[in-house]
């Protein structure tokens, strides 16, 4: 390396060039004088600078040293000046000499660069040192760091399951308590408990025991009300004692039927009660007495009757003996304006029977509902043959759903739901439950469906008329319409409302011999389950509900069907069932309840069709009639009876039967 760089170009540094700047200067006044001793043959600056170039050429060939000086320039003017020297006066040893000091140079140059480039190396390492130093600390300080924070996050930890042992600890203590205080609280609660098992027990024993009493109670007032009935009917003013001359029994007749209807009435309390205290039972004992006592006041007067008769007829046929010639006379003391004058007072009295025609009427159509379910006794008995099964499901479904359907929400739907019925009717098929239906599916099959469909509509009247009033007036004009096109329906119906709802006929059933009091009730219109009569509200709610429907039946006709012919049940049936309720004795509620709600619908249309015969009827009703059903209403009755008087007062006060609310208007059929 040392010798390659003194090879090398040479190159100065400003402290070298002024070393060989010095030696150059003394070596030019050892040689030559001074320069003011031969100034005249002093060269060129520019001469010298070019002899200079071709010495310093010479020492090494294709470089110049002295060309790369750079001296500063208070020096580099000086050692130019000393190097002014002709090319002549220096002797030919000064190339050698100055290149042994270049030489020497370059050696203190390249060992002060190796010295530099060793301290250079040296402070390399230093700062390598000192780094992995610095970088070993910062390391150490990191793990301590690390270890720090691990140390706290340890305590941390520690603290926490600390807290959290101790809060176990506590929780564990308090559900220890709460399950000491829940142990104690269970024995207080079973204590309690089996205190109230106790309590229960006895509270059932006495209740067992009451339901006995009060069972025995009851049978004892059926019982009574059995042989009340039994006793009233043996007062028949019109047939038994009808020849007798003087003698009138519709006060026995009245008064009977007066303690009947108080007797039924003590029932039906007692039953909607529970079951009757002794109280009810001495009442309805007391009633009996007065029942036996009017019976036997009724057979001595009776008796007393009969031998008076007896006797008259005796003295009659002794005058007629002895004066043939006082004939006029006789005549005049005879029995006969007695007579006239008993049967005169027997018209007087109200009826407790129908008339004998509406009874005939009653039991045709009873009949030919009988008659029409034994004429589809194959489909009702087909419990081996699936098919037939299935015909009457899916008739039974056509029939009935539509009905179901009849609502106040359109006109055009109560059309649609008309035609459907009367398609099926008609033997056209309809779609039932996404099934296509007919009546010719089975011979018998129009039967049941004339029968079920009938049936349907006092379902109705019983059902959602009676929950819905207004909704008597859709399903009146359905049923109407129906019933004008094919009339069998309308007996159906009416048979079924007749047996469902005697008093739409008008109708009392009697108690005949033989008859047990359940059956009894369920002939007057009552539901019985399980030997117990429905209550008395409900009971009422449901005929209220049939005779609304029958009332809006009467006055409705279809408005899509033939208006020159006739209603087949129309107005003229409603005065006629109207005239014989007023000719029958009242009954406790029922009148009251039934006659209210007739009016309430179908008055306005009567007071247009009959109009003064009408204001007749009203004022009959209030003079007459009222005083009547409120001799024989109880306390607890009243309802219907204050509901009653308030409607009349205000039509005749007023001379109008106002609309009945729900009424069909021609805007509804627009709809």
């Amino acid at each position: 390396d040392i010798l390659e760089g003194c090879m090398s170009p040479l190159v100065l540094s400003p402290y070298s060039g002024w070393v060989l700047d010095r030696v150059i200067g003394q070596s030019a006044q050892e040689i030559t004088p001074s320069r003011s001793s031969t100034p005249k043959e002093s060269t060129p600056l520019t001469n010298r600078s070019s002899s200079l170039e071709k010495i310093t050429s010479a020492s090494r060939p294709g470089s110049s040293p002295l060309s790369s000086i750079e001296p500063s320039e208070t020096k580099g003017n000086y050692d130019l000046s000393l190097l002014e020297v002709d090319q002549g006066v220096f002797p030919a040893a000064l190339p050698s000499k100055v290149t042994e000091v270049e030489g020497c140079i370059r050696m203190y140059e390249e060992m002060h660069r190796l010295k530099g480039k060793e301290g250079l190396r040296q402070r390399q390492e230093q700062q390598e040192q000192m780094v992995r130093a610095v970088y070993d600390l910062a390391s150490e300080q990191l793990k301590r760091f690390d270890e720090l924070k691990e140390l706290k996050q340890h305590q941390e930890f520690q603290d926490l399951q600390e807290v959290m042992e101790k809060s176990s600890k506590e929780a564990q203590g308090q559900q220890e308590k709460l399950k000491e205080e829940h142990r104690h609280r269970a024995k207080v609660l079973n204590l309690k408990l089996r205190e109230a098992e106790q309590q229960r027990q006895r509270q059932e024993e006495l209740e067992r025991l009451r339901k006995e009493e009060g069972q025995e109670r009851l049978r004892r007032l059926y019982s009574i009300q059995e042989e009340v009935l039994q006793l009233n009917q043996q007062i028949d003013p019109n047939y038994r004692h009808k020849d007798l001359p003087r003698i009138d029994l519709s006060a026995y007749s009245n008064r009977g039927n007066q303690i009947c209807g108080l007797v039924s009435g003590l029932i039906r309390t007692t039953s909607e009660r529970g079951f009757p205290t002794q109280v009810d039972v001495a009442n309805t004992e007391r009633a009996l007495q007065e029942m036996r006592g009017l019976i036997s006041s009724m057979q001595q007067e009776i008796a007393a009757a009969v031998e008076e008769k007896r006797r008259r007829d005796e003295e009659e046929e002794r005058q007629k003996q002895k004066e043939l010639l006082k004939k006029e006379q006789m005549k005049a003391q005879t029995p006969a304006p007695a007579q006239q004058s008993g049967g005169k007072q027997q018209k007087e009295g109200l009826h407790v029977k129908a008339e004998e025609s509406t009874m005939q009427w009653y039991q045709q159509l009873q009949d030919a509902a009988e008659q029409c379910i034994a004429s589809f006794s194959g489909i009702s008995n087909c419990k081996d043959n699936n098919e037939v099964k299935k015909i009457k499901t899916d008739l039974q479904k056509a029939a009935t759903i539509p009905v179901s359907q009849i609502s106040r929400i359109a006109g055009s739907q109560l059309r649609e739901i008309f035609d459907k019925i009367n398609n099926l009717l008609s033997g056209k098929p309809v779609q039932s439950g996404g099934r296509t239906v007919s009546v010719t599916q089975h011979p018998q099959g129009l039967d049941f469906v004339y029968y079920k469909l009938a049936e349907k509509f006092v379902n109705q009247g019983e059902e959602e008329v009676a929950s819905h009033r207004d909704a008597a007036f859709p399903i009146a004009v359905v049923a109407s319409g129906i019933w004008e096109i094919h009339p069998r329906v309308g007996d159906l119906f009416l048979a079924h409302l007749h047996k469902k709802c005697p008093y739409s006929v008008p109708f009392y059933p009697a108690l005949k011999e033989g008859t047990s009091m359940e059956d009894y009730q369920r002939m007057l219109g009552y539901q019985v389950k399980d030997s117990k009569i429905e209550e008395q509200d409900h009971f009422l709610k449901r005929m209220s509900g049939m005779i609304r429907l029958y009332a809006a039946i009467i006055q409705l006709r279809w408005p899509y069907g033939n208006k020159q012919g006739t209603h087949p049940h129309g107005l003229n049936y409603g005065w006629r069932w109207l005239a014989q309720m007023l000719n029958m004795e009242p009954l406790a509620d029922v009148t009251a309840t039934l006659l209210f709600d007739f009016l309430e619908v179908c008055g306005n249309a009567l007071m247009k069709q009959y109009q003064v015969q009408f204001w007749k009827m009203m004022l009959l009703i209030r003079e007459d009639y009222f005083p009547r059903i409120e001799a024989i209403t109880s306390s607890g009755q009243m309802g219907s009876l204050m509901r009653f008087k308030q409607f009349l007062e205000e039509c005749l006060q007023q001379k109008e039967i106002p609309l009945p609310k729900g009424a069909l208007q021609s805007s509804f059929w627009r709809s």
